[in-house]
């Protein structure tokens, strides 16, 4: 087993590779111009391009392997996936919700440029990602593109992302106990880590049990991920999160780790990881860069 600061070295080699391409596909994606907009589109491309381990792609690319995908077409579902990512990143830093100064070890977007521009940034984000899958480009059949525009929409919107951040700021004010804490996160972070497992479902026409095994396993990794995200912030070293440690705590906020300890907020997130596994055995050994890549959810420090 590797230390807890070294992922499996296999993985890394993949992870890094697919950051690489997908980045390269973003950057393609990301409009440019001299107009007077370009204000905009340039912080923009600073909310995406600036670093980032890709980790939502990268589940993308490999669900798609599973069935086969064009490498093309994945790569443009991740591309717009990681823009609904980054637009989430640049909202959430804002000073009416977590008021972070830093993202990445840089200046968070709003700081770099002002509030009005990250505002638009992210508005701006969120519809070139549901422009990018509706375009024949990233599937010819019009039914798997309105699949996948569907599927994103519901993972970023009320009954998704959207709805767990608005529980995220009422749990500020009110106890939350781990039910509860749990339905945040599925909603906040776990709706759009389904998605990046199903889109290579969906583009690649799989059946109903191969599609529930991978809604699983996302279920399972992304409660996991964001236990070990608690426990990072207030265990990890700011110099390697990029951000400042404790903001959950500052903020009030009822996380794994206030209500559980870390302690048992680790054996849960090593519970969720067998899980997660389990879910993937029906795809044999074509699974096993994804079984890995749970595992390096545990060990992760950043």
């Amino acid at each position: 087993m590797p230390s807890p600061r070294e992922a499996d070295p296999d993985l890394q080699k993949a992870i890094d590779e697919n950051a690489a391409a997908v980045s390269k596909t973003m950057e393609h994606l990301l409009p440019q111009t001299d107009d007077a907009e370009k204000r905009l589109f340039n912080a923009m491309r600073y909310g995406t391009l600036g670093g980032g381990k890709r980790l939502r792609p990268f589940l993308v690319m490999q669900s798609a392997k599973l069935f086969n995908v064009d490498v093309s077409r994945a790569k443009r579902a991740a591309a717009a996936l990681e823009f609904i990512h980054c637009y989430s990143l640049i909202h959430d830093d804002l000073p009416a919700m977590d008021n972070a100064d830093t993202r990445r070890g840089q200046p968070s977007v709003h700081r770099k440029y002002d509030e009005a521009t990250a505002i638009l940034a992210g508005d701006a984000l969120q519809a070139l990602a549901f422009e990018i899958l509706s375009d024949n480009q990233t599937h010819e059949d019009p039914r798997i593109r309105c699949h996948l525009i569907s599927s994103l929409a519901k993972a970023a919107g009320g009954h998704g992302m959207c709805g767990g951040q608005m529980l995220d700021l009422i749990a500020e004010t009110e106890d939350f106990d781990v039910g509860s804490i749990s339905r945040l996160q599925r909603l906040k972070a776990g709706m759009l880590m389904a998605f990046a497992c199903e889109a290579g479902g969906i583009l690649g026409r799989a059946d109903e049990a191969h599609r529930k095994a991978l809604r699983g396993y996302a279920h399972d990794l992304g409660l996991a991920f964001q236990v070990t995200d608690d426990i990072l912030d207030v265990e990890a070293d700011p110099s390697e999160t990029g951000k400042p440690a404790n903001q959950d705590e500052a903020a009030g906020k009822a996380t794994f780790v206030s209500t559980l300890g870390k302690d048992q907020a680790r054996m849960r997130a090593e519970m969720l990881v067998a899980q997660a596994c389990r879910h993937l055995n029906v795809f044999g050994a074509r699974a096993d860069m994804l079984k890995k890549f749970a595992h390096y959810v545990l060990e992760r420090r950043a």
